[in-house]
């Protein structure tokens, strides 16, 4: 019984791809992080100066 649902399980690298792409996602997230530390006080700068002229 156990040895027949083991076959029934899906074969392949599926687990693999979606390891990578997790990976990816997770790497996007720590560069826009970063880039929001080091850029946050210009875009928050246009941003009012966007609110005001409105």
């Amino acid at each position: 019984m156990i040895r027949s649902l083991i076959q029934k399980l899906p074969q392949g690298d599926d687990g693999q791809g979606l390891a990578e792409y997790a990976l990816i996602l997770a790497l996007i997230a720590i560069v826009a992080i970063i880039a929001l530390l080091f850029l946050g006080g210009q875009v928050s700068g246009i941003l009012s100066n966007v609110g005001n002229s409105v």
